[in-house]
């Protein structure tokens, strides 16, 4: 997102917490222990006396800690500006609200480009393998620092609703309600391949150089970075939405360069959506994310979802939209059906927009009350 000086938030400055050691690191499902840790993370409002009134926002795969405001570090407008601030769902005069980088990112949070501190050097591949429940177990040692014992809600959209049901379950006793956001208790065998197609592209970049690249003077796999984002992008978006700002439209409006340059605007869109990711992300942190959002699975493998959400005592507001066929709304009803089922509490919205995966960045029209009303109702019962 480009800056925007109407912000209600103004400037918001990056902050960081630093846990654990090189001895005593955090205990990871892959077997190994990471230390030190450091989370970058934001926040926005005041903490009540009673520590009651915090929410914690989970980012996506290419997010971070930065959801609303303007960046003081770029002047960047935080990617949730229209559900973030003063009187908006997440009224900022009324919550605290958190927002971290996940751990293996490239935003503040240690990940694979970080220093290790057992060689000096970037971890690059040396980096473990990291899960969606590491990323809550990392948000969770932030919490605590903070002094929260109980969440209010935790909420998050795609890889960040994963992380939402997964706090449920990991810390039923640390979270009052939870929003997750078009997403799914684990990913279709196709949404895995399109996470391996992207790695693929990346790794096949002479340049990438199996992931030692951080050295001064090597060069980036830009490329392979540029087309993994390529093929994500379009994941995330409709049929409907790509032909309505697109269609067949020709970049030069003329006619045709019969080359394999880029004639189509939709190319041009994605050769700059490439462009700018390189910009901002680390092809190593993709790989380790989508690695992460592969094996996030809230059933263990068995596929119960009752006995899966019998684990969480949660309230629960899904929200899932019609054009989005990367995480079909069909997933969201099959977890409402588990969850009642357990006699939880839940609700849930079948927005209707055009945007595929991105509507639940882009729209607001229908989230908007239906996330107010929930926490209204939250704040009212518990008198937060």
């Amino acid at each position: 997102m480009g800056t925007s000086k109407s912000s209600q938030l103004g400037l918001v400055e990056t902050q960081y917490y630093t846990f654990g050691s090189l001895k005593d690191g955090l205990l990871l499902d892959c077997g190994r222990k990471l230390g030190p840790i450091t989370v970058a993370y934001q926040t926005y409002g005041k903490l009540n006396a009673t520590a009651s009134n915090a929410i914690l926002i989970c980012h996506a795969l290419s997010g971070d800690a930065h959801v609303a405001g303007i960046s003081t570090e770029d002047g960047r407008a935080g990617w949730w500006e229209l559900l973030v601030g003063p009187g908006k769902a997440f009224d900022t005069d009324k919550y605290f609200i958190i927002c971290s980088n996940v751990l293996g990112g490239c935003k503040g949070t240690t990940g694979p480009s970080s220093i290790n501190p057992a060689t000096n050097k970037p971890y690059a591949l040396d980096f473990p393998m990291i899960t969606i429940e590491d990323m809550v177990r990392t948000q969770k040692r932030l919490i605590e620092y903070l002094g929260i014992e109980m969440l209010l809600t935790v909420v998050g959209g795609s890889m960040g609703g994963m992380q939402a049901l997964a706090w449920c379950q990991l810390y039923p006793e640390a979270v009052m309600s939870a929003i997750p956001i078009a997403t799914a208790p684990s990913l279709t065998s196709q949404g895995i391949a399109w996470d391996e197609i992207g790695r693929r592209a990346i790794m096949a970049d002479q340049n990438w150089d199996n992931g030692n690249y951080y050295e001064p003077g090597h060069p980036r796999p830009e490329q392979g970075l540029a087309v993994a984002r390529m093929i994500g992008h379009i994941t995330y978006l409709s049929e409907e939405s790509m032909s309505n700002k697109f269609g067949r439209s020709l970049r030069n409006r003329q006619n045709y360069s019969y080359s394999f340059g880029i004639d189509f605007e939709i190319e041009s869109y994605l050769e700059h959506q490439g462009v700018i990711f390189n910009r901002r992300f680390d092809a190593n942190s993709l790989l380790y994310i989508t690695r992460a959002m592969d094996y996030f699975d809230m059933t263990l493998g068995t596929g119960d979802l009752v006995v899966a959400f019998a684990r969480t005592t949660a309230a629960y507001q899904f929200i899932s939209f019609s054009s989005d066929w990367l995480y079909p709304p069909i997933q969201s009803q099959a977890m409402v059906e588990a969850a009642r089922q357990n006699k939880l509490k839940v609700a849930y919205l079948e927005a209707t927009a055009p945007y595929g995966h991105d509507s639940f960045l882009l729209e607001s029209v229908q989230q908007a009350p239906v996330i107010k009303a929930f926490l209204d109702e939250l704040t009212n019962d518990n008198l937060v």
